[in-house]
């Protein structure tokens, strides 16, 4: 794996060992990023499963402001600190350890207005299908305010498994399908 574009850009970067962490592909991440080009430049960026960081370092390599990785698993943890202090990455970004749930549960209970952010992205366990439909009905719902008017947030899944068209305010957009993996756009419907 390596960054894409932008200040750390034909930089490598490592993955966590074994099959628990499916980094998401460079030419994917290549198809994520020309997509949200327009967006990235200054954004508050959410990583969620946030795994190796290589979404959430592309995104501050891209010029994003402030990246918040999300991720429980032990062994991704160390290797996204790993990937931060090898690139030099001293601020920009919060590290969350944790399950995305309870963090997205316990940050909108904790206070009225958390940090909105721009983008929002995630990316569980393909095996843990039904992490979609908790995390994208919450911020759709009780943790909407993570994400600032005219978000977009942005799943990554199997192209063979079907989100839903929308999980309450958050409506898809746009699908964008690359070999066995897709991309649903989501956005909250006007009100």
């Amino acid at each position: 794996m390596r960054i894409i574009a932008g200040t750390y850009r034909s930089r490598p970067l490592a993955a966590p060992l074994g099959l628990s962490t499916r980094p998401t592909s460079d030419r994917l991440r290549e198809t994520l990023f020309n997509v949200l080009a327009p967006r990235i430049q200054n954004a508050a960026f959410l990583d969620l499963y946030a795994g190796s960081g290589a979404i959430g370092i592309e995104a501050l390599s891209r010029g994003a402001a402030r990246v918040t990785f999300v991720e429980r698993a032990a062994p991704a943890l160390k290797v996204l600190r790993a990937n931060l202090d090898r690139l030099g990455i001293t601020q920009g970004f919060r590290i969350h350890s944790g399950a995305v749930a309870s963090f997205l549960h316990s940050a909108a209970k904790a206070g009225p207005n958390p940090e909105p952010h721009e983008v929002a992205f995630i990316d569980p366990p393909y095996d843990a299908a039904s992490e979609y439909a908790t995390v994208l009905n919450l911020l759709g719902g009780e943790a909407s305010a993570f994400l600032a008017p005219g978000a977009v947030v942005i799943a990554e899944h199997r192209k063979k498994e079907k989100l839903e068209a929308s999980y309450g305010a958050l409506q898809r957009t746009r699908l964008l399908e690359q070999g066995d993996a897709a991309l649903s756009f989501y956005t909250a419907k006007p009100v």
